[in-house]
């Protein structure tokens, strides 16, 4: 990554920089996310670290989760995100790939803004099977994206191609929240 770290954004909100990078496994959240955070100057989050074990169980043995399984998940990432405003701002990995997911999120975090991190199922196939030692099997992609809801004109959002580099991703997700 190239670029300085800077003092943290305010995103036109008057009030810290609340960003989730959003998308399918194998888009290039984590590595976005910290990119992202260190030019904002702000903490980068992953929310699978928030996972319960059971979770983590689940995915491994590459079983989808349920809605049933994802709400106290979300609710964790949701307080962590919130946590950031006393911290000058916070980045969070999340897949957040439904829109009553991002809801759930905007419920305790209002000013959420989202990078909806997008490529062809090909690359995102290849980039998964190219990772070693992550608890999500390629296996879960198909379900991924068959669940994945985009962005909607509503949602204070933007979508970013993942074919670029990641400093190429983060300078223009930088130019969007700026």
């Amino acid at each position: 990554m190239t670029g300085e770290a800077t003092a943290p954004v305010d995103a036109g909100t008057g009030s810290a920089p609340l960003i989730v990078v959003m998308g399918v496994s194998a888009a290039g959240k984590t590595s976005v996310t910290r990119a992202l955070a260190a030019r904002l100057g702000v903490g980068g989050w992953d929310a699978d670290d928030l996972h319960s074990p059971a979770n983590v169980a689940r995915m491994a043995a590459g079983t989808p989760l349920t809605d049933e399984d994802r709400w106290p998940w979300l609710d964790a990432v949701g307080a962590a995100l919130a946590a950031g405003r006393g911290e000058g701002g916070r980045v969070m990995a999340c897949s957040a790939l439904r829109r009553v997911y991002r809801n759930r999120l905007r419920e305790v975090v209002p000013e959420a803004r989202f990078v909806h991190l997008h490529g062809t199922p090909e690359l995102l196939r290849a980039r998964a099977a190219g990772r070693a030692g992550h608890y999500m099997p390629p296996s879960l992609l198909p379900s991924q994206l068959a669940l994945l809801e985009p962005l909607e004109p509503d949602e204070d959002g933007t979508a970013l191609d993942v074919t670029g580099t990641v400093d190429e991703i983060v300078t223009a997700a930088v130019a969007w929240i700026r």
